[in-house]
């Protein structure tokens, strides 16, 4: 094994994504094993299985949701209306505005 404290940053980065991506084959390589194996079993009972591999899943964490409200009194601070409003939106809502003045359109 290559001494790893002799490598630069560029070289130290390359071992981690080999190593990512084999360790990546490798478990996708085992789940396709498994899953096989799973079917054979079911058939040898007459039953079917339906297997939803996670990999296709949709993952929602990732997504970037468009701006729905701007600050007036600073344009560069947007909300998106989602979660807890931001401290700017809470202050002007107090004060008796609505937040529909503040939409993007």
């Amino acid at each position: 094994m290559t001494d790893l404290t002799s490598l630069t940053e560029a070289e130290l980065q390359e071992v981690i994504d080999k190593a990512e991506k084999a360790l990546k084959e490798r478990l996708t390589s085992k789940r396709k094993e498994v899953i096989a194996q799973i079917k054979d079993l079911a058939a040898s009972i007459n039953a079917t299985v339906d297997i939803h591999e996670a990999d296709k899943l949709f993952d929602r964490k990732n997504i970037k949701v468009a701006p729905r409200y701007r600050n007036p009194s600073d344009p560069l601070q947007t909300w998106s209306g989602r979660g807890l409003a931001p401290k700017w939106m809470q202050e002007l809502i107090a004060s008796g505005r609505d937040k529909n003045e503040f939409e993007i359109k």
